[in-house]
């Protein structure tokens, strides 16, 4: 039920100021440095921050199993996840290299096409098991994405749910699979396969200073589409919008300059592919675009005792 308490939180919040929640891209143009770097940094999250959703409260038959059902187990033996998330296991390459056969524009990084016989790998293979987050949070089909939270409140909620953010090692490669492709769909950019490629619009910055106009901003500059609504939007594992729709915090496992880290691109034009990650970005910050999924630990069920 923490799940529905933490999503109801985000609602009564964004009910206040009747507005909702939305997201940012990584990486937008001219400049998509000081464009996010200009975006203020509220408060809490359960001040009176402009944060809103476009979908319901999940029911709460999509809550996960109660966290005292499970235990922690060796990852190497009989690995589960609870209902709502995914076993990812495999062997992970820590760094990967794919040469682009055809630019979109390569001063922004955006390939169209990669060769497919060419994939590099370099660095010890190791065993990665865990869990993730089969959609965006909240993590319900059909929900719109959750934004306008910083790595602070994400990292807190994914807690609250007996879960954790992701590390940047294990989002990777829920994205790539082992297949080790630079979309979570294959080496050709689709931008009818994922939320991506969409038309960018400038944000005012003006009115993330002012609580009575971020609202009709956050939704004027809002192009998410509803989770796992876009079916060809999946990663060799399952999860689905892994690129695009929003920017998803993780773990930065080289915490320099900051251990709060953007994987995976939002709707725009940039990217949106499953290795680059944004690392400017402060632990408080939060912007239109931005949101998150959680990760785990793999559990197996525990025997209830009479």
């Amino acid at each position: 039920m923490r799940r529905v308490a933490l999503y109801v939180l985000l609602l009564l919040a964004s009910a206040a100021i009747a507005v909702a929640i939305i997201g940012l891209p990584t990486a937008p143009p001219p400049s998509p440095g000081a464009a996010m770097a200009a975006a203020p940094r509220p408060s809490t999250l359960g001040d009176a921050s402009p944060q809103v959703s476009a979908s319901a409260a999940p029911p709460a038959s999509a809550t996960a199993p109660p966290v005292a059902d499970w235990a922690r187990v060796d990852p190497l033996s009989e690995a589960v996840c609870p209902s709502e998330m995914l076993l990812v296991n495999g062997k992970f390459c820590p760094f990967v290299g794919h040469r682009c056969v055809e630019w979109i524009d390569p001063k922004r990084d955006r390939c169209r096409r990669y060769d497919d016989s060419r994939t590099i790998c370099q660095g010890k293979l190791r065993d990665m098991t865990f869990c993730i987050d089969r959609y965006e949070y909240p993590n319900i089909r059909g929900a719109v994405p959750v934004v306008m939270v910083d790595w602070l409140e994400a990292r807190a909620i994914c807690k609250q749910e007996g879960k954790r953010l992701c590390r940047e090692s294990e989002w990777n490669f829920a994205c790539e699979g082992t297949q080790r492709t630079p979309y979570p769909y294959g080496f050709v950019r689709d931008k009818t396969a994922c939320n991506i490629d969409r038309r960018y619009l400038f944000p005012n910055f003006d009115a993330f200073n002012d609580r009575r106009a971020v609202g009709p901003e956050v939704a004027r500059l809002d192009q998410r589409v509803p989770s796992g609504s876009m079916d060809r939007c999946i990663s060799p594992f399952g999860v689905y919008d892994m690129t695009g729709n929003v920017d998803e915090w993780v773990v930065n496992e080289n915490p320099n300059p900051h251990e709060s880290g953007l994987k995976g691109g939002y709707w725009g034009p940039i990217r949106a592919r499953c290795r680059p990650m944004t690392t400017f970005h402060k632990p408080w910050f939060r912007f239109y675009q931005v949101g998150f999924r959680c990760c785990a630990d793999p559990m197996v069920p525990v025997p209830k005792s009479d």
